[in-house]
């Protein structure tokens, strides 16, 4: 979070007014629990809510979003709290946000680019800091002309981290150049993110996923005895982190991966192509959810939507329910076992019902996988790469015309190395 001039000095955070609408779709209580999430990600920024206001419309006004006359009670509410910027929960189009902030002449927001400004401030590696900047440039593109204006009399808050001044004050084709510069190098991460996971075919692969804030990287420092970040804020991780953690039977790689959000923009996804790569290519996924939550099935909803696009909702899933220790009524902890019946329930901070899950995990890895032993003729060097590349290799021997191989691979790539033997490449195989 940045401030301006006279934040510094005073170090207070940024005053905000929040803003949004409710309508026969979306009810007034639920509406206003979605200000509740914005005054989080507003928190979250560095910034303090100090009112909030729900109008009732059933579609936004297409010049002011709120309607004139309300605008204006916005606008005096606003300088009666001393709120310097308006935030609103929905996503404005560029006619709308310049009409507002010239009627307001206040510093203007929606829910994206709150968003973008939350992870512009927590991207610490270099392809988070791509990423976000795509993004970034993506949102800004099309409310260029706003955003010249806008900015040229802004210090600081808010919104306005990013690629910096000289970038807005560039043209569209200039942007537009930067654009390409970017979505190139992410190409170029990506293909060293598949080199890197190349070596990990053989070890299962499991993506921990969910809404943002509910204990991701709390269970992933409890399973493998690590210190990844876990703060108790929104979007605290952005960049995915793999861990290997060690059972009894089995080893598995587990991802912690950016939290989902309602509204979550799609630019946003499409930028972190590279960090939802590691749910694409999860052979299980660990959908964790917070049982203290009272809109824990609004979020799972969210969370399965998102997965739908992006192409992973038909992986197989365990349901983790954490935070089991903050639900103060022991019925809607009962509720949600008898609705979820082979969901796991534990609380990673205090290391409630982790040998359960450890014991998912476990059954879930001897479904998918096999552990074999080979002995195969020198000649098939297609199977043996085959084998390297797609399996963990735990033991090799070479002898004069065969290699002893013993290793652990999925069942599919499994019967697609079966296909690749002629009738004497294989000396010998057993499962072990």
């Amino acid at each position: 979070m940045s401030f301006t001039e006279d934040q510094k000095k005073s170090n207070q955070p940024e005053k905000v007014l929040l803003t949004g609408l409710y309508s026969s779709e979306i009810p007034q209580y639920k509406a206003s629990e979605y200000l509740d999430e914005l005054e989080m990600l507003v928190n979250t920024a560095g910034g303090e809510v100090v009112g909030k206001v729900l109008q009732n419309r059933e579609r936004p006004d297409v010049s002011t979003y709120l309607g004139r006359g309300k605008l204006g009670e916005v606008a005096s509410l606003a300088r009666e709290k001393n709120a310097g910027m308006i935030v609103f929960d929905d996503d404005l189009s560029p006619t709308q946000a310049r009409n507002i902030e010239k009627e307001t002449k206040l510093k203007i927001i929606d829910r994206s680019g709150l968003i973008l400004d939350i992870f512009a401030s927590r991207a610490q590696t270099a392809a988070a800091k791509t990423q976000v900047e795509l993004a970034q440039l993506q949102y800004i593109l099309p409310r260029l002309t706003r955003f010249w204006t806008h900015l040229s009399r802004q210090s600081g808050g808010i919104g306005t981290k990013g690629p910096g001044e000289t970038q807005i004050e560039t043209d569209r084709r200039i942007i537009g150049k930067r654009i390409s510069v970017l979505k190139e190098k992410l190409e170029k991460l990506d293909r060293q993110r598949k080199t890197q996971r190349k070596g990990r075919d053989g070890i299962m692969r499991i993506a921990l996923v969910g809404y943002t804030n509910v204990g991701k990287s709390s269970l992933l420092n409890a399973l493998t005895h690590t210190e990844v970040l876990a703060e108790n804020k929104l979007f605290a991780t952005l960049d995915s982190t793999v861990r290997r953690f060690d059972t009894e039977s089995t080893t598995v790689l587990l991802s912690d991966t950016v939290g989902f959000i309602r509204k979550l923009p799609h630019h946003l996804v499409d930028s972190f192509k590279s960090t939802l790569d590691e749910i694409r290519e999860a052979d299980v996924l660990l959908h964790v959810m917070d049982a203290s939550s009272p809109s824990v099935l609004e979020y799972k909803a969210v969370v399965d939507e998102t997965l739908k696009g992006i192409e992973s909702s038909d992986k197989p899933t365990l349901l983790v329910f954490n935070k089991t220790d903050a639900v103060k009524d022991p019925e809607v902890l009962a509720g949600l076992r008898r609705e979820f019946p082979e969901a796991v329930f534990i609380s990673a901070s205090r290391g409630i019902g982790l040998s359960d899950l450890q014991l998912k995990i476990e059954q879930q890895a001897l479904t998918d996988y096999v552990k074999t032993e080979m002995n195969i003729s020198l000649q098939n060097f297609k199977a043996i790469s085959y084998i390297f590349d797609s399996a963990e290799v735990f033991y090799k021997k070479y002898h004069d015309e065969h290699i002893e191989i013993s290793f652990r691979i999925r069942k599919d790539k499994l019967a697609k190395l079966e296909e690749m033997f002629a009738p004497n490449d294989l000396i010998s195989s057993e499962l072990i």
